[in-house]
């Protein structure tokens, strides 16, 4: 998750953490495992999921263009077992101007 800049005090980066071992789970939890099942088509009861969230993140360097910002998410849960990220993006996808990045060989996700 590199290239966001918030050294001009644009944007926002939170987290939120749910264990969820034992407990009543959040429909926001209910929603990652019927998401999971879903995509891989597999049983899934989370133990513990973390979500973080980057709110109007701009591009590095932000001190070239603080006006086109993105927000986006990470999931991350497990079950104990398996564990999963499910990246998740603002309608409409990447907003940045990829051309103007300092890096040419980007992509959305991970490898």
């Amino acid at each position: 998750w590199d290239n966001a800049d918030f050294s001009r005090g644009v944007g926002t980066t939170f987290y939120q953490e749910f264990l969820t071992l034992n407990t009543a789970k959040p429909p926001f939890v209910r929603d990652v495992e019927a998401k999971i099942q879903r995509y891989l088509r597999s049983s899934y009861s989370a133990a513990w999921t973390l979500k973080i969230t980057w709110e109007k993140a701009p591009a590095y360097a932000a001190r070239t263009d603080t006006w086109k910002t993105i927000t986006y998410q990470a999931i991350l849960t497990t079950d104990g077992f398996r564990s999963y990220v499910l990246m998740l993006y603002q309608e409409g996808g990447m907003q940045w101007d990829y051309t103007r990045l300092t890096a040419t060989n980007v992509l959305i996700g991970y490898t």
